[in-house]
């Protein structure tokens, strides 16, 4: 192996989810309670935008979250394997990242923020999940695997990168990047600037009105997931909706990419962009092409739209 091949793979992290699904689940579970609690407390913005975490330097962060006229963060910090949590008058608690249930995190992050004064309810049943376990009562998930989450952490910095590169020759209406712990993925999305049809929803535990509001435009959107359940490897997607008529069989790149049509979407295992060559192309390649054939066949308004 050349050094140049051996640079990209440690770039781009080997992530088998056979590896770490029990940590990936817990994961799952530990964003959730961290996520319900900035939604709680933060304005709400169109298409759930003031819910996501965002990638940082140092893992997962929920931004500024208001209380009152103080404001504070929650971090991840999977470098450290530590819970940040920082508010404006310099107060700071730490927990420490390590098996536990999900049951003794919430206990404990709910402690950390009385402990700073800050009081919140959240509702404690998971989404997006086939089988919810309440977070006070779940013992189920209590895995923490240091090595596989830090991992993550760096397959989704490169991710990330990627997609805001990706996101910049978007002149439209466009999410930002972020992390929704929900679904447990990395999008962005990008809007035609037309109403879409009523989405039909059926998302587990979720309600149909939360869904419809999140796809009450037209958008193209993708983003890069870690894996789990069905669907097992580690992949990039890109979909849009209303899909239109002829999206599933566009000619996309690179080689590796597919559609999958039980799921609706354009999919580049993330185990291929690890064995490409160029796996900042791979990605790059994979986005622009489902996002051009997309909007051709869905007559966006392209000249208004792109920057370039």
């Amino acid at each position: 192996m050349t050094s140049t091949e051996t640079a990209v793979r440690e770039t781009w992290p080997e992530l088998s989810l056979d590896a770490w699904e029990d940590t990936r689940d817990t994961l799952h579970m530990w964003t959730q309670v961290v996520g319900k609690v900035r939604m709680a407390l933060s304005p709400r913005v169109n298409h759930w935008w003031h819910t996501p975490l965002y990638v940082n330097p140092r893992g997962l962060t929920t931004g500024t979250i208001p209380y009152g006229t103080r404001t504070f963060q929650i971090d991840f910090d999977f470098l450290d394997h530590r819970l940040r949590i920082l508010d404006c008058l310099g107060g700071a608690r730490m927990l420490a990242l390590r098996p536990m249930t999900v049951a003794q995190f919430h206990s404990d992050v709910m402690e950390l923020l009385r402990g700073m004064d800050v009081r919140v309810q959240i509702w404690t049943t998971p989404v997006e999940v086939q089988r919810p376990i309440p977070f006070e009562q779940d013992t189920v998930h209590a895995a923490y695997d240091p090595v596989y989450a830090q991992r993550f952490w760096r397959a989704l910095l490169q991710a990330d990168r990627v997609l805001n590169a990706f996101r910049s020759r978007f002149i439209g209406k466009c999410s930002p990047v972020h992390f929704f712990w929900g679904s447990f993925d990395l999008a962005v999305t990008r809007f035609s600037g037309r109403e879409a049809p009523p989405h039909p929803g059926g998302v587990p535990n979720l309600a149909d009105w939360v869904t419809r509001e999140a796809y009450s435009h037209e958008v193209s959107s993708a983003g890069w997931w870690p894996g789990g359940g069905d669907f097992r490897d580690p992949a990039f997607y890109a979909y849009m909706y209303p899909e239109p008529e002829g999206y599933a069989d566009a000619p996309v790149r690179p080689e590796a990419a597919y559609y999958h049509p039980q799921m609706r979407e354009f999919i580049l295992p993330y185990p291929a962009v690890c064995a490409s060559a160029d796996p900042d192309r791979a990605v790059m390649d994979f986005l622009q092409s489902t996002y051009e054939r997309g909007a051709a066949l869905a007559a966006w308004d392209r000249r208004a739209l792109e920057a370039f």
